[in-house]
């Protein structure tokens, strides 16, 4: 069939922007670890910017901008720094659930053996890693202490980005593994947030957020559609978080494992429905004709529109706004550490630095890598397919590269901001020799003609 350039949308013609501009940024969305290189970039902004002369107005920005939303009974009056925190990532966190969700259902992970390996593997990842941090800030005091939680998380889009990076190296089945275990135990760092970080837990809240929760499932049992109605009870179930002094990423998890994963039609209700349309579809010219073809066309077009899942659709839309927007935009916010007038040998020897970047590399190396070999020793799990117990401990060391929920969780465990920076160094330098360790240990693992060590 030839091609029609007249159905050719601007985005794809030839002209100078969409050529110079447009398509070549698409294609690099496209690659899988894209989400992870601009987060990287985002990251040394952050950092080249709080130790640049132009600091102060990088503290203005995010500390002392306001950011004002009214909608009706919903009344916010957020710092910059604060709205990207508890609401941009409440999307985000809205996006892992639906990741969640999708795999449980649809996915591999539909196998309880499957799906158990990396869970397991994540309650190691962070149990000892706080464990390391505990034993390495013992009697500092009761600050330090409370950031035990710090190396607990693996940060998605960096360590998946790394794993995609080496290509071929990492198994199919591996790459599942880290991103279930990713998951896994960025939502188990969510719930510590939950129960260990909340100061002021307001009951009254908490209930109306859970009745609302209630509210949208009861709404998909009895066939509602609507995205307004959905789309305003997610608002209020966020809000209501927000209030009740849990974490409002929360909300977005509990509304993405809400989502439906089937389509409201099966391919077979969707082909007899399609049929139908078209079988009576107008192709005169009267007034009267193109009135009732629109007619059909729109009722084509919903009825394709619900054959594909809520989740795929919502997913669909959301990933490139949360990996290329939300994400980079929250490590601008947070990374921006200050080192100058530091003393790089006391920033070394603190222990809450050591603590963290030793936990995040060392603790989930070990604790990821101990306990899948239980779980499959037990028979609770079993290795994912092609892949060695070299694998397995190098994304162990890539689950060390903690970030997002990490910083997370370092704003809210230290009050003292110079603690939080010195937290937040550990973050970086135990992350980084995570990624390097781990891609060491791939590349050892899988040479490039693909061929397992033996």
């Amino acid at each position: 069939m030839r091609f029609d350039s007249r159905h050719r949308t601007w985005a794809d013609s030839d002209r100078f922007i969409p050529r110079t501009f447009v398509q070549p940024l698409v294609r690099f969305t496209r690659i899988e670890a894209a989400s992870g290189l601009v987060l990287l970039a985002a990251t040394a902004v952050a950092l080249v910017w709080a130790n640049s002369p132009w600091s102060d107005g990088y503290r203005q920005l995010f500390e002392e901008t306001r950011v004002v939303l009214e909608l009706g009974p919903i009344h916010i009056d957020e710092s910059l720094a604060h709205f990207i925190n508890d609401g941009l990532m409440a999307i985000f966190f809205f996006v892992v659930g639906l990741e969640i969700k999708r795999e449980l259902v649809v996915g591999e992970l539909r196998d309880p053996r499957a799906a158990a390996l990396p869970v397991v593997a994540a309650v190691g990842g962070m149990v000892i890693p706080a464990l390391v941090y505990v034993a390495l800030t013992t009697g500092t005091g009761p600050e330090a202490s409370a950031g035990w939680a710090v190396p607990m998380a693996t940060d998605i889009a960096f360590a998946v980005g790394i794993v995609a990076l080496l290509g071929s190296r990492v198994p199919a089945g591996a790459k599942l593994f880290l991103l279930a275990l990713a998951i896994a135990d960025d939502l188990g760092a969510i719930l510590v947030i939950a129960v260990f970080y909340t100061s002021d837990l307001s009951a009254g809240w908490l209930a109306i957020a859970a009745a609302l929760l209630v509210a949208i499932a009861f709404g998909q049992r009895i066939g509602i559609r609507s995205m307004l109605f959905y789309g305003s009870a997610a608002v209020a179930v966020w809000f209501a978080m927000l209030e009740s002094g849990v974490h409002a990423t929360i909300a977005g998890v509990a509304l993405g494992l809400l989502t439906p994963a089937r389509a409201f039609y099966s391919s077979e209700e969707f082909e007899g429905k399609a049929r139908d349309i078209l079988d009576t579809y107008p192709l005169g010219a009267s007034p009267e004709d193109d009135e009732k073809s629109d007619y059909e066309a729109e009722l084509l077009s919903a009825i394709a529109t619900e054959s594909i899942p809520p989740l795929n659709r919502l997913e669909n839309r959301l990933l490139p706004w949360t990996s290329y927007l939300i994400v980079p935009l929250f490590a601008l916010a947070n990374a921006g550490v200050d080192f100058r007038g530091v003393d790089p040998a006391e920033l070394i020897a603190s222990p809450v630095a050591v603590g963290v970047a030793m936990g995040l590399l060392v603790g989930k190396t070990v604790g990821i890598s101990l306990f899948t070999w239980l779980a499959v020793r037990s028979g609770l799990g079993r290795l994912p397919g092609g892949s060695t117990w070299r694998h397995i401990v190098g994304l162990g060391a890539l689950g060390g590269i903690g970030f997002t929920v990490s910083l997370f969780i370092t704003n809210l465990a230290f009050a003292d901001e110079q603690l939080a920076d010195v937290a937040r160094t550990g973050i970086l330098v135990g992350s980084l020799l995570a990624g390097v360790v781990g891609s060491l240990i791939l590349i050892r693992a899988t040479p490039s003609n693909g061929e397992t060590p033996s």
